[in-house]
């Protein structure tokens, strides 16, 4: 028989927390999403140390990029002068030269273009794979917690639209913003080599370029963060919807799920169109200046020339009016700029707070390996609790020996899943100490202990591909000779055999195609292919029907022999045999011992099994 220590101390009376006051869906939002601030180049630093991981385009791209800034105002400078030269005063032969000479200029530049975009092109998609790359990563080493805690919808589009937006910031925000200051600078100094006043003209209206871009920074970034939140709601309301699909049709909830996905995306339309409204109105204003500037430079430039106290060279002012567009166009693309920016840093900061976030727990640097596990299980005095100051667990103490079965009873809620979660260190206690063969959990290798044990559960998941696709997950390296044996040690190649293409057989998304017994019976036969030392069993028959039951208990029993097993049941007569009962209440262990003993003591495992009696579930 198996050793139980007694539990220390006497139950205490159980509490129940103070529920916490239910957080709007909004107010949830605000939680979880970061502020966003206005053209942070701390992120921007942060960002561009995936570009450096790409010399061989970052480098021949900063290459393109001065080389396009100096190639603009240089072809509108040459234009220029060739109607003040030889269009104005020249000879046929010097305009075919000039001609010949601007053309090859315009084909360089255009070759230095088409370099620029697609070396853009090929930084911004290598910076996209490596943050997906990590992303994936990051959510690998999480623990069960964060996901529980974590709308799948948000962890998708950190995948989709935020890497997206980043390869916006990283391959055209940034570089064309580059070509557009230097653009701007370059056509400035030639143009004060022409006539100075006139630039004095165009650098006094930068209070009116401050002032418009300083209000609409605030109002571009409020909006972008609003309407990037409502892209995270609709992403996460519409993968919650398609995998809860079952539940909608079965309560018939379609026309309502309808309307609120309406309401929705409707409200998405409205921040959407809040953006567009904001920067529809930035680039305008900006334009509507440049004008004016346009209008000055006109009006000044031709007093000065029909002046004959001045009589400036029109010339010069052919000149200007020709590079001005350099230094005006270039304002209203950094304006667009701004708002690619903007939306770049927001999906940055939800990308790098994921990739930032720790682990609820680490396991130390001296951490070792389990060694093949004998099978020897003990909890002492071990608390736990999901939330801090809220315990779900109190004073558990027991001791499974090699090779034998504990069954874990209870009614919903009274800590029978914990228990399992903290044997497979999915989370760590909050007092006391869990030990696998003398070794304390914290000390182990979570993965040494992960491919020792094996985990079968009421609704196991499966993933898209063949019945021996998803056997062979229990151990990857497996043949088919020895994926076959494993069902066959369960006495159910009948079973396999029965589905439209034995093997073969596709099982479907999350395993749709399959019965619910099918289901179960892979997962029995990955869990048996893996040979695990440890086992739990989560509510492992509860959803079939009393047939297909009866059949997997036969290849249950086979699946346990010889193993130190961990039992969850409703149906109490799926634990009768185990050689340990442990009755739960409100996380405290009540009562232990055999079926016979617990039956014969008339306490609570009686009075439940009464109630199963009756209810012919026993």
């Amino acid at each position: 028989m198996m050793s139980i220590k007694s539990a220390k101390g006497k139950p205490a009376a159980a509490t129940v927390a103070n529920a916490a006051p239910l957080l709007t869906y909004t107010q949830r939002e605000k939680e979880i999403e970061p502020e966003v601030r206005p053209i942070d180049f701390a992120m921007y630093r942060r960002m561009f140390t995936y570009a450096r991981a790409y010399p061989a385009f970052l480098t021949p791209l900063l290459v393109c990029v001065v080389l396009r800034a100096i190639q603009l105002p240089l072809l509108n400078t040459i234009f220029s002068k060739i109607l003040n030269g030889p269009v104005t005063r020249g000879t046929i032969a010097t305009l075919l030269w000039a001609s010949t000479g601007y053309l090859a200029m315009v084909i360089f530049t255009q070759y230095t273009m088409y370099h620029r975009s697609s070396l853009a092109g090929l930084l911004g998609e290598g910076v996209v794979h490596d943050l997906r790359r990590d992303i994936f990563g990051k959510l690998q080493t999480l623990t069960l917690s964060f996901f529980h805690k974590t709308k799948l919808g948000r962890l998708i589009s950190r995948i989709t639209s935020d890497s997206e937006v980043v390869r916006a910031g990283v391959q055209d925000a940034v570089f064309v913003s580059i070509v557009c200051g230097g653009q701007a600078m370059i056509a400035l100094v030639i143009m004060a080599f022409y006539d100075k006043a006139l630039v004095l003209i165009v650098l006094a209206t930068a209070p009116g370029y401050y002032l418009v871009y300083r209000y609409f920074r605030a109002k571009l970034t409020r909006a972008h963060r609003a309407n990037q939140e409502s892209f995270s709601r609709v992403t996460a309301t519409l993968a919650e919807s398609v995998t809860g699909m079952r539940i909608t049709q079965s309560y018939v909830r379609q026309d309502i799920n309808a309307e609120m996905w309406r309401n929705l995306v409707t409200d998405h339309q409205r921040y959407n169109m809040a953006t567009v409204k904001a920067a529809g109105t930035f680039g305008p204003l900006l334009e509507l200046i440049s004008a004016f500037v346009i209008a000055a430079v006109f009006i000044i430039g031709g007093y000065r020339v029909l002046n004959p106290a001045i009589h400036a060279d029109v010339g010069h002012i052919i000149v200007f009016y020709f590079l001005i567009s350099d230094v005006l166009g270039p304002v209203a693309m950094l304006s667009n700029n701004y708002a690619t920016a903007i939306q770049s840093m927001a999906g940055a900061e939800r990308i790098f707070k994921l990739l930032d976030r720790t682990p609820d727990f680490t396991e130390p640097a001296d951490a070792i390996d389990l060694p093949a596990i004998r099978g020897r299980v003990e909890f002492r005095d071990l608390g736990f609790a999901y939330t801090p100051g809220t315990p779900v667990l109190h004073n558990i103490n027991f001791l499974a020996e090699p090779g034998q079965t504990v069954a874990l009873v209870g009614h919903t809620g009274s800590g029978k899943t914990s228990i399992i979660n903290l044997l497979a260190k999915f989370y760590l206690p909050t007092e006391g100490q869990l030990l696998i063969d003398g070794v304390e959990i914290r000390k182990l290798r979570g993965d040494s202990l992960h491919q020792q044990l094996g985990i079968v559960l009421q609704q196991n998941f499966l993933f898209s591909g063949t019945v021996m696709d998803n056997i062979r997950m229990g151990k990857p390296g497996a043949n088919d000779q020895q994926v076959i044996a494993a069902v066959r040690g369960l006495d159910c190649l009948d079973m396999v055999a029965s589905m439209a293409d034995g093997f073969n057989t596709q099982v479907g998304e999350r395993g749709a195609t399959l019965s619910l017994g099918e289901r179960q019976l892979v997962c029995f036969a990955r869990a048996m292919l893996a040979d695990p030392r440890l086992m739990i069993l989560d509510e492992a028959t509860s959803a079939v029907d009393t047939l297909t039951e009866l059949r997997l208990q036969r290849a249950l029993l086979l699946l346990l022999k010889g193993r130190t097993s961990f039992v969850v049941a409703h149906r109490l007569s799926t634990i009768r045999h185990a050689d340990v009962l442990l009755v739960l209440d409100h996380g405290r262990i009540i009562e232990r011992g055999t079926h016979e003993l617990l039956l014969a003591n008339g306490g609570t495992y009686s009075n439940l099994y009464r109630q199963f009696i009756r209810a012919g579930m026993a």
